[in-house]
């Protein structure tokens, strides 16, 4: 792809299109939990796996962010403030992520962009709601992930992933005996599971197979794959992370298994599987609400930028976070907050915000937000064609 220059991204930031129809209140809460910062920066925390099995999740986070901080500052802040930010590392795991919370509060965090994955989400989104701290998550997918008000979603709820992919296969035939190999020990993965399976069940889909793994037994998968194919399945459905799904593809290649793989946006990332034949995904099929390919402008300029400072091409993940950052500037600015209000009074002016915005971004146009957290958007897939995402 044609590399563009560091001010194609600027354009950017002042072409996408946020519109706000009222302002929300700088009232609320006394904010005695956190009192008044008196800083003239924003103080803006990330958390996520930037080390262990989720790392690639966390790191496009974690840059995705970057990104759009750098771009924001040189334009010229929010509301005329600077943005200081600060990403810590969990590992995905929670009882880490809420380390790495207290980390970020001593530091001086007024907002959190996180975090990454669901069962931290859940642990941490307990402390944001207790200190009235606002939480926008850019891809936390369950639904205790933003159970209270203070929490929103840049991404598909699990529910909405496992019962969108029902759907599809069903609307497009693409199989009718359908296997499901799956996580029960990750919230994320039985989310998907239990709500696929309840439509794929109205949509007259026969689940022949559904086998689980847990976290601790997740490199042998020959049992999984060999029901699956006695089974007679046409297509299994992954709702699992990429480095899961590339051992499953790997295996089930030696088995002699081919089947349509369907997966969700944890599927994202398998191309960059460390020692992955690439060549074992073709075919490959999932939900994501980012293609990298697309010939959006919005979506190239900002993979020309993320290629040139990062050197990789960014995943959804990245691209998600990335749009966190746009929708927080502009909720703060129609909102007017000021970094020297209380954390309190910040998270509950952004909680009338959040529902009034509508955001053209790279992960989609026309996003809107409800009370409930949750964004309304359409779904994409995907499919991987020659090492490269297709959307269909």
């Amino acid at each position: 792809m044609k590399m563009m220059k560091k001010a194609a991204s600027l354009a950017l930031a002042s072409t996408l299109v946020v519109s706000l129809a009222a302002c929300g209140s700088n009232g609320g809460n006394d904010g005695s939990d956190s009192g008044s910062t008196g800083s003239d920066t924003f103080m803006i925390g990330g958390i996520g796996p930037t080390t262990g099995d989720n790392a690639l999740y966390g790191t496009a986070v974690m840059n995705g962010i970057q990104l759009a901080v750098d771009e924001i500052n040189a334009a010229g802040g929010i509301n005329g403030y600077q943005i200081s930010y600060q990403f810590e590392d969990d590992q995905s795991d929670p009882e880490k992520s809420v380390n790495a919370y207290n980390t970020l509060k001593d530091w001086g965090m007024q907002m959190l962009v996180g975090t990454v994955t669901s069962a931290p989400c859940v642990a941490v989104v307990e402390e944001t709601h207790a200190d009235n701290m606002f939480q926008f998550t850019p891809s936390a997918t369950s639904v205790e992930s933003i159970q209270y008000d203070n929490a929103f979603r840049m991404c598909f709820s699990d529910p909405s992933q496992g019962s969108v992919s029902a759907d599809y296969i069903a609307d497009n035939s693409l199989a009718s005996k359908v296997a499901v190999i799956y996580n029960s020990s990750d919230t994320y993965s039985t989310g998907i599971y239990q709500s696929f399976a309840t439509e794929a069940q109205a949509r007259g889909l026969e689940i022949v197979s559904a086998e689980a793994y847990t976290s601790d037994s997740n490199s042998d998968f020959s049992v999984q794959i060999q029901k699956a194919k006695d089974a007679g399945a046409e297509l299994v459905f992954l709702p699992i992370y990429y480095s899961d799904a590339s051992l499953i593809l790997a295996q089930a290649d030696r088995a002699g298994f081919d089947p349509i793989w369907f997966g969700v946006d944890g599927m994202d990332g398998i191309l960059g599987v460390d020692g992955f034949d690439t060549t074992l995904a073709e075919g490959v099929m999932f939900l994501t609400p980012f293609t990298p390919t697309s010939d959006d402008e919005a979506v190239q300029t900002f993979v020309a930028s993320y290629e040139e400072e990062f050197g990789s091409t960014p995943i959804q993940f990245a691209a998600d976070a990335y749009d966190c950052m746009y929708v927080l500037k502009a909720a703060i600015e129609q909102a007017d907050i000021t970094p020297d209000m209380s954390i309190s009074d910040m998270c509950d002016a952004m909680k009338t915000a959040m529902t009034q915005v509508t955001y053209d971004g790279v992960t989609g146009k026309q996003i809107s937000w409800g009370e409930d957290g949750e964004p309304s958007k359409e779904p994409t897939v995907v499919q991987i064609t020659e090492g490269e995402y297709t959307v269909l």
